[in-house]
């Protein structure tokens, strides 16, 4: 072999290695998560539509050693405001590691999913997409339709639970530090508002609700502020440190850029999510930090839970955030044993 023809197979050989080395970092670029990636599972961007017709987006993790078993999977959103790329993308990827298909969505009108107006909030279309997931799951070759669970975070924690009173066919269901957005709204925090209060939420929305259609736009209600001022309540402390700092940042998520429509709020304050989570009968996994501001919310929905297969866990030392991402926090140990018990 000449001289030449080497040249010309080290200069091919170096321009494919390159190649490489460009797709590789491109794809490492395009990881939009604001969590490590793990080498443990595959990743894939799926579509469904719920009842209503909107288009969902989610991120399926399947454990990257699949069988062509059938698995047992688990659907999850939140928190309240968050996207597929923060705490309900970790939990994902984290229960993939361990053996489930899981899929992190997007609510509707929210994130990459479809539904205009944007950033709207809805008791019913929220509890349907959880069980939209369950229509998309139940119909994969690799899911076992009756091994399907579901998990939900923050205010999707309470959407979670009110999809398991309505759809039988989640087997199996986790709350993890879980806002009830219907009793935040028509009560405020700590149950504080009275009727009189509430009445006058009432007016004042439904005066937006016609100035939105005067100005054929929707306002929006206040969120985390750009800067603290130090005198904030600890929980606004803790939410800031997440959704507006590196630590959980993503431009996608309301509770990063902005907020909800303010008249969101309407809906919740006349419709009661958990009605009849008293008639759940398929298992559920309730979990709460014990210094969280919201954890009465969790006590108080476990308090109408029947049966003996219902569980209330409080979590020493740990915050409404901490359970969006501190690895130490979040049992995700007891959570495996959960699914694995109630999904076989």
């Amino acid at each position: 072999m000449n001289f030449k023809k080497i040249l010309n197979i080290f200069i091919i050989t170096a321009m494919i290695l390159m190649g490489e080395n460009i797709m590789s970092e491109a794809k490492t670029n395009n990881w939009d998560k604001i969590f490590p990636k793990s080498d443990k599972v595959n990743i894939e961007k799926v579509h469904f539509k719920n009842r209503y017709g909107i288009e969902l987006t989610g991120d399926l993790y399947t454990p990257k050693e699949k069988n062509e078993k059938k698995y047992a999977a688990i659907a999850i959103s939140g928190p309240f405001g968050a996207v597929k790329e923060q705490a309900s993308g970790l939990y994902a990827q984290t229960l993939a590691e361990r053996g489930f298909i899981t899929l992190a969505f997007d609510p509707s009108y929210t994130g990459e999913s479809k539904g205009e107006p944007r950033d709207v909030a809805s008791p019913d279309i929220n509890t349907e997409d959880f069980s939209a997931a369950v229509d998309y799951l139940s119909n994969r070759k690799d899911v076992d339709p009756d091994k399907i669970g579901i998990l939900g975070i923050c205010g999707f924690g309470g959407m979670g639970l009110n999809a398991a009173s309505m759809d039988t066919r989640i087997k199996a269901t986790v709350t993890s530090t879980m806002y009830d957005m219907s009793r935040v709204n028509a009560n405020g925090y700590f149950d504080t508002m009275d009727e009189k209060a509430r009445y006058e939420l009432k007016q004042k929305l439904n005066r937006q609700r016609s100035e939105d259609f005067k100005n054929k736009t929707y306002a929006k209600g206040s969120g985390l502020p750009d800067k603290l001022t130090g005198q904030e309540p600890q929980f606004v402390k803790d939410y800031y440190d997440y959704y507006k700092t590196k630590r959980g940042f993503h431009k996608r998520s309301i509770n990063s850029n902005g907020n909800w429509n303010m008249t969101s709020s309407l809906s919740f304050v006349n419709m009661p999510i958990l009605t009849y989570s008293n008639e759940i009968q398929n298992a559920v996994l309730i979990i709460h930090g014990e210094k969280a501001h919201s954890k009465y919310f969790s006590e108080d929905a476990f308090k109408n839970l029947k049966g003996e297969n219902k569980e209330l866990l409080i979590i020493p030392d740990a915050s409404h955030t901490d359970l969006y991402d501190n690895m130490e926090k979040i049992p995700f140990d007891k959570i495996e044993a959960f699914y694995k018990e109630y999904l076989k």
